[in-house]
């Protein structure tokens, strides 16, 4: 067996750091950003994808070409097949230092993340067969949120990305605990998102009614 390099120990968040740091300079895609995270799983590309929205950095048009690459990714691991990509998606071009700049400040809180996070806490809620479906689920339904056409409103990117990094790094550590608050936070922003519609929609009636005689 090969014995391990240094860089197979890195801690996910070094790995993260090496592949912002590897960004080509001008404009990247997502194909590209696949391809610098390498074969270190899908779990880790999530991450990458998430992180960016921890932070009040607009990015136009990230949550949804990023949040599709999640929702595809929690595809194929519930289907367990390889990770497929649509060209438009993989060929979508974003600027590089505003990306950088987004990505950079969001580690910030995944290297805090990471430190708190212990493996094998909660076993039972990080275990593979059914348990495993649920949370690839719960990522896919994350990732949906992520997409919902709400980008304009405070905290409507952040707290679906909330619940994909919790997801992520609890899968990553095997951390039971942070894949719960996953779930929770995927919760709490169903009820905002539903607040949002519900609060929409009462606004609405109110000035049509004011309108009409």
């Amino acid at each position: 067996m090969t014995p391990a390099t240094p860089a197979d120990r890195r801690s996910p968040a070094d790995k993260l750091e090496a592949a912002i740091d590897a960004l080509p300079s001008g404009s990247v895609t997502l194909a590209q950003v696949r391809d610098l995270v390498g074969s270190d799983g899908l779990m880790l590309l999530t991450a990458f994808l998430t992180i960016v929205f921890l932070v009040p950095v607009s990015v136009p048009g990230m949550s949804t070409v990023f949040g599709a690459g999640i929702l595809l990714i929690g595809v194929s691991r519930l289907l367990r097949l390889p990770l497929w990509l649509p060209k438009r998606i993989e060929r979508r071009v974003v600027a590089t230092e505003r990306l950088r700049v987004a990505l950079q400040r969001g580690l910030v809180w995944f290297r805090r993340l990471e430190r708190v996070s212990r493996p094998q806490r909660i076993a039972w809620a990080a275990a593979d067969g059914a348990v495993r479906i649920v949370n690839d689920c719960a990522l896919i339904l994350g990732a949906a949120l992520l997409m919902a056409p709400f980008g304009l409103i405070p905290f409507s990117n952040t707290l679906p990305a909330i619940a994909l990094l919790f997801l992520a790094i609890g899968s990553l550590q095997r951390d039971g605990l942070f894949i719960l608050i996953g779930h929770v936070s995927n919760l709490v922003t169903i009820v905002y998102f539903a607040l949002l519609i519900g609060g929409g929609g009462y606004a609405l009636i109110s000035f049509l009614q004011r309108l009409l005689p």
